[in-house]
């Protein structure tokens, strides 16, 4: 069986943060997470416990700040892992390889929260990243930045602490450079400009900030997914469903993440921008109709490790769920969305005129929405009652040499737990691939097709080919497959 990807998540107690983990833990069977960890950013810290002022110049508030949009005793993870718990008899029945609750308690931890970008002391979260990277496991280890990258730094700051004056540093400064791969949803503290980006210039970074799974996905999805953001196809298929999903925060649910808040005005409903406004509320995106979308924002975090087949996670040029990224001068590795409307350091996000398609994301929005309904509907019902994915092998392989100016055939071999019809259909992500043309497939739909290798294809270009499988059952599932096609 393939090797899962193994991830640590850190976040701060955002409702985006709450509603990625609900996602995230649905996918816990896809993955290996070794840490889920409170981290903070400069949109939330805890404070110190001690009185101390804390202030920063051009942000949200003007007095010194003790704690900032932190609830006291916050436990947005583990309230999440405990819907978790409530459900996992049911979900293990689906897939054996869910973790149990116990052994994601085992990896909470707290990191370094005190205020926005302190790295001054290690803390349980730092050290169990550290420990993670310098484990004897063979990479990569991907870090997903939901919050600020203060608690990793700290980690990495801990190594070369430890290290950085042995005969070893050499050795463990190449290995853990290879082994951890960040993804960050913009630096929301300053010390992976300041420290990781300067430190650690092998690691792999990606950039995922993305209008699509955010509180602006309204402007950059497409027409045709609107409703998924609805409060109807939300109420049916998310919040009526179980524990964790009535968990997931919705407009209008008469929640705060942090009472008092009022940068966070999304647990009331049917007042106006400028009634908020009267009532102290820092309005900064446009009220919604109850029960709708609020944000997934860290979801790109996570998309592109969740889908084994489109072996997405392999590469950020390969594309999936979490979108396609390209090359970036930021470093010597930095990778950023290829089509993103969310510029980091230009147009302000919040404003009307951040707007694109996000293509390569939103491809797949549909895809992603109806698998969280599938797996929350595992949640509550036994395994003869649901839809599971069908399955796809290439008889061929996945990894195919072929020739330049020759014709390659791929077979695929479909099944289906539940017993549905599989259809298969066929196509060619040019983006991905590195030959710069046409191709296609001979045949769209059935379980064969060949492709003819263009005569004027290099040695080391390639052509990625995707199986997509679909079940006929009522509510459709999907499973793919990618083919690189590497010509020698």
């Amino acid at each position: 069986m393939t090797a899962r990807p193994r991830t640590i998540v850190t976040a701060d107690p955002e409702l985006d943060d709450l509603n990625s983990m609900i996602r995230f833990l649905l996918y816990g069977n896809e993955v290996e997470i070794e840490g889920l960890v409170y981290a903070s950013s400069r949109f939330h810290w805890r404070g110190d416990g001690a009185g101390t002022e804390f202030f920063l110049p051009d942000r949200e508030y003007t007095e010194p700040q003790r704690s900032w949009r932190w609830a006291p005793g916050e436990r947005f993870i583990d309230d999440a892992v405990d819907a978790y718990a409530q459900v996992y008899d049911t979900l293990v029945t689906h897939d054996e390889r869910y973790p149990a609750p116990d052994r994601l308690r085992s990896v909470i931890r707290e990191g370094n929260v005190d205020f926005e970008g302190d790295t001054a002391h290690a803390s349980p979260g730092s050290d169990l990243i550290a420990d993670v990277l310098l484990d004897d496991r063979p990479g990569p280890v991907f870090l997903q930045l939901w919050a600020g990258p203060s608690t990793v730094a700290r980690a990495l700051m801990s190594i070369e602490e430890r290290f950085g004056e042995t005969p070893e540093w050499e050795a463990v400064h190449a290995t853990v450079s290879a082994k951890a791969v960040i993804s960050k949803f913009a630096s929301q503290d300053d010390t992976y400009d300041d420290y990781i980006a300067v430190a650690w210039p092998g690691i792999r970074v990606i950039e995922v900030a993305t209008l699509a799974w955010g509180y602006m996905a309204r402007r950059t999805i497409r027409p045709e997914d609107h409703h998924l953001l609805g409060a109807s196809w939300t109420r049916d298929n998310v919040t009526g469903v179980g524990p964790l999903g009535a968990l997931y925060r919705v407009w209008g649910d008469g929640r705060q993440m942090v009472p008092g808040d009022m940068t966070d005005y999304f647990h009331l409903s049917g007042l106006s921008a400028d009634e908020l406004r009267a009532l102290g509320y820092g309005v900064w995106m446009p009220p919604q109709p109850p029960g709708e979308w609020i944000s997934e924002g860290d979801s790109t975090n996570m998309l592109n490790l969740l889908v084994p087949g489109l072996r997405a996670h392999e590469h950020p040029s390969y594309g999936g769920w979490g979108g396609r990224y390209v090359r970036t001068d930021d470093g010597a590795d930095t990778w950023g969305l290829a089509d993103a409307a969310f510029r980091v350091g230009g147009a302000d996000w919040a404003d009307s005129s951040a707007t694109g398609d996000e293509g390569s994301v939103v491809r797949w929005f549909a895809d992603a929405q109806a698998d969280f309904a599938a797996r929350l509907q595992w949640t509550v019902r036994p395994f003869a009652e649901v839809n599971h994915h069908p399955t796809v092998r290439i008889a061929e392989g996945t990894d195919v040499d072929v020739s330049a100016g020759s014709e390659v055939t791929l077979t695929a071999e479909l099944g289906d737990p539940d017993g549905d019809d599989v259809s298969c259909r066929w196509w060619v992500y040019r983006e991905a691939g590195t030959y710069d043309g046409e191709v296609s497939p001979a045949a769209e739909h059935g379980i064969r097709t060949s492709i003819v290798v263009p005569a004027d294809a290099r040695p080391g270009e390639t052509i990625h080919v995707i199986a997509e499988a679909t079940d006929d059952a009522p509510t459709p599932l999907k499973a793919w497959q990618r083919v690189i096609l590497t010509v020698r």
